[in-house]
């Protein structure tokens, strides 16, 4: 392993599997082409940190992996170095970013992710935080991180669970893209990427592809938005 390589899931959950099975194949493919047998699992998003994680390893173990909570390591930042893979799951991505930093490991993942020598897996919150800055996460602000940067695996952001309009017909309140243009406005804003249920970003060294079992769409300034499918290459991306 010489390149970053990472899997961006916009939910741990999707409409018809299991917790974790549209991606299971994903997942698998990535850890066995590395050689990897255990995986690291940050529960911060969420707060009972040994129940996530149970929670996590009821799922994961049956595959054949063992995985092992951040949480439990009273050095968090030399389990990161010291770990092949990482899972970073979802919950409230502020509460998130902001225990990556209370833990200083907000570079220590990214140099290692960056410099080949960690497979990252996020998903929604883990997946937010893996982008440019957490501004267009759907999450509430129930604590306030010390920056709103983040890893910056990819230099664009995110938004998981896109939805185009919500399925309620009397629903006269802002819509996702909405919110999404309002960031749009700002100037540090370059582009977003909203992932559908059940859409996975493949990210090895520059080449993105879209995979999983949902398309994504793609929010850029002076541009109308556009629909990708599984299966597209999004390398463009990265040059943002």
């Amino acid at each position: 392993m010489s390149r970053c390589q990472a899997l961006l899931l916009s939910s741990s959950n999707c409409h018809g599997y299991s917790l974790l099975e549209f991606a299971k194949e994903e997942i698998c493919n990535l850890l066995n082409k590395n050689n990897i047998k255990e995986l690291l699992f940050v529960p911060f998003a969420q707060k009972n940190h040994e129940e996530y994680t149970n929670k996590i390893k009821a799922v994961i173990s049956p595959w054949g992996y063992s995985v092992n909570g951040l949480h439990t390591h009273a050095e968090p930042v030399k389990a990161v170095k010291l770990a092949k893979a990482i899972f970073i799951g979802g919950g409230n991505t502020f509460l998130l970013l902001n225990d990556l930093y209370a833990h200083n490991l907000v570079t220590t993942i990214r140099d290692r992710v960056l410099s080949g020598k960690l497979v990252y897996i996020g998903s929604s919150a883990g997946t937010n935080v893996a982008t440019k800055s957490i501004h267009t996460t759907n999450d509430m602000p129930i604590i306030y991180p010390p920056s709103f940067e983040a890893i910056g695996l990819v230099p664009f952001n995110i938004n998981p669970h896109y939805i185009d309009k919500s399925d309620i017909e009397t629903h006269k309140g802002e819509t996702r893209d909405q919110r999404i243009c309002e960031y749009m406005e700002m100037p540090s804003a370059k582009a977003v990427l909203g992932l559908r249920e059940g859409s996975i970003l493949h990210v090895d060294g520059n080449s993105l592809t879209l995979k999983g079992i949902a398309g994504a769409v793609l929010f850029q300034k002076g541009s109308k938005k556009i629909d990708y499918q599984i299966g597209d290459n999004l390398s463009f991306l990265m040059g943002e």
